[in-house]
């Protein structure tokens, strides 16, 4: 039953992994918001991943284990980021190299993929050219929202576009909510100010879009 255990291999094998994915954790950490759970995952994961590869090596089982690992993905019970999922994934491909026993190949695809993630993530690769902003805007409900921005918003934005209508108050006021690209931001606090004459001084909030498109 035990006679092609190498409990020596094995070992090696899963202190790769553990000091492999605590380097994936450090990379992920590096100028990031995270949480401990999630790390600590990171670490053990590629241990984790190995072992199981490790159990079915050879055999007609490791294609449906590597199936059946990815697949955890789709079970967390949080949306991850677009980051978080790529390190998943980064985490389980290491920990398929050292369960198969290429521990120099994980460790150089370790350091290769994560200063590659570094590097872009602290980069200004692929962000895009103008940011939008969120502009919310409650009115009294006694104005016509339709159209009582328009000249304003051709003076300061290149692009507004009305996304939300929502009654608040008891239904007295309307909180409407704008997707916009300033032409200058320095002239925000302008524009804001000439909103403020039109909604009565009731309350203007802008900041930037959370980005809802990087959730998986």
């Amino acid at each position: 039953m035990f006679e092609n255990f190498d409990l020596v291999m094995t070992l090696v094998r899963t202190g790769a992994g553990l000091v492999l994915g605590i380097i994936i954790a450090l990379f992920y950490m590096y100028k990031s918001n995270y949480n401990k759970s999630f790390v600590v995952m990171l670490v053990l994961l590629p241990a984790i991943v190995g072992a199981v590869i490790g159990i079915v090596n050879g055999d007609i089982g490791t294609g449906i284990a590597v199936m059946g690992a990815f697949s955890l993905v789709r079970f967390r019970s949080i949306p991850g980021t677009a980051k978080e999922i790529g390190y998943i994934f980064f985490a389980m491909a290491v920990g398929l190299g050292t369960g198969m026993g290429y521990v120099p190949y994980a460790a150089v695809f370790t350091v290769l993929v994560g200063t590659a993630s570094r590097l872009l993530f602290g980069s200004r690769f692929g962000e895009p050219k103008q940011a939008r902003k969120q502009l919310r805007i409650t009115i009294p409900e006694s104005l016509n929202y339709n159209g009582l921005f328009d000249d304003l918003f051709v003076q300061y934005t290149k692009m507004n576009k009305l996304k939300r209508i929502k009654t608040t108050n008891m239904g007295s006021l309307f909180q409407l909510t704008y997707d916009i690209i300033l032409k200058d931001e320095t002239k925000e606090k302008e524009m804001i100010d000439q909103l403020r004459c039109r909604n009565g001084n009731l309350d203007i909030i802008c900041g930037y879009i959370s980005d809802a498109s990087d959730v998986l």
